[in-house]
């Protein structure tokens, strides 16, 4: 089993320059992100009910709907960003219930308590952190998510880990993420902009699913499994395509190894 690793990059120069891209989306810098085309499946309903500074286009699936939370639970979202999937856990649980958001980036961690502040929704919190050690204690956990941010990270094993240390027993989690379905050109591989643009950090489907089985985490399903590049015209960054047109590369001949899926697991109890 192995998680893809930057080169000639270290894991942390990659993290490094993936927060700062990050930063620049959270503050309106216009930097190419993950699924810049826009959310993927969400409920048009649902996106009016928070404030539409916590929509910046960032998912690539709707894992909140699939959680099927109840009042008064306690939800982690892994990789928050402004707060979208954060917000929406928080309407589900209400003010007896809370909602951890954890991100690396300060700039959306700002962004975040902003737009719940607008909101009202004093029962979400935003913590900043890295989903590798996270900050939160364990066992503590009903139900985690998260959209489109596992794949950014290089040490996902330790990410899986820390989902099933504080979960507490039975609790569950639903994810939204980017896997291979086969190997990638070097040239979109080793391309920073493609790592966080969520397609080169991306595991293969049988070491993803390696990993979660590894953390101790049971009952996988995969509820959606779509071909992320032919749903997303403005998946690949517009840099990385015109890199691979120079390369001889077409996009065409990427179809159907980059899945967006969307999938669910338990902590036993």
């Amino acid at each position: 089993m192995s998680t893809p690793t930057p080169n000639p990059r270290t894991a942390e120069e990659t993290v490094s320059q993936v927060r700062e891209r990050y930063a620049r989306i959270a503050t309106g810098g216009g930097m190419p992100s993950c699924c810049d085309a826009g959310p993927l499946g969400y409920d048009p309903g649902e996106l009016a009910l928070v404030p539409k500074e916590a929509d910046l286009g960032l998912g690539c699936g709707a894992p909140i709907g699939r959680l099927a939370l109840l009042p008064g639970e306690t939800v982690l979202d892994l990789g928050s960003g402004p707060g979208l999937d954060a917000l929406l856990a928080a309407r589900h649980v209400g003010p007896t219930g809370r909602v951890i958001g954890i991100d690396m980036t300060p700039a959306m961690i700002e962004r975040a308590r902003a737009v719940a502040a607008e909101a009202g929704v004093a029962w979400a919190e935003f913590r900043e952190g890295r989903l590798e050690a996270l900050p939160v204690a364990d066992a503590s956990i009903d139900a985690v998510t998260s959209n489109c941010v596992i794949n950014l990270v290089p040490d996902k094993t330790a990410v899986f880990r820390e989902i099933a240390r504080v979960l507490r027993p039975g609790g569950r989690i639903v994810v939204s993420d980017i896997i291979l379905d086969g190997a990638l050109p070097p040239l979109v591989a080793d391309d920073i902009l493609a790592w966080a643009g969520c397609i080169a950090g991306a595991a293969p489907r049988a070491d993803y699913m390696a990993m979660i089985a590894s953390a101790g985490l049971t009952e996988p399903r995969i509820h959606q499994d779509i071909d992320y590049l032919a749903k997303l015209e403005g998946a690949m960054p517009a840099p990385v395509i015109e890199r691979m047109r120079a390369a001889g590369i077409s996009l065409e001949s990427l179809r159907g190894l980059v899945r967006s899926i969307t999938w669910e697991a338990r902590r036993p109890r």
